[in-house]
């Protein structure tokens, strides 16, 4: 299935979060500060001409919709959400 996002949105894939130290500690999800996500775009919308398919993005992390096509789980963002390209 293709998602073709609508105004000025991109679909981003979420990248995981790395939860345990290099000596192997797990650290609890309640245990870490609040910080920008980093994710990759899979789509955008026509309107959008700033950010392009591929490249990585930093967003807020509790900004966009959670939305799931074919059993994966992606995030719809508002460009205005993007706060920047890792180049």
């Amino acid at each position: 299935m293709k998602f073709q996002p609508l105004g000025k949105r991109v679909l981003v894939e979420r990248e995981e979060e790395i939860k345990t130290t290099a000596s192997g500690i797990i650290i609890p999800d309640n245990a870490s500060k609040e910080k920008p996500s980093v994710g990759k775009v899979i789509a955008v919308s026509k309107e959008v001409e700033d950010v392009k398919e591929g490249d990585t993005v930093v967003f807020a992390k509790y900004s966009g919709s959670e939305i799931n096509i074919d059993d994966k789980k992606y995030l719809a963002l508002n460009l205005d959400d993007v706060l920047g390209i890792i180049k």
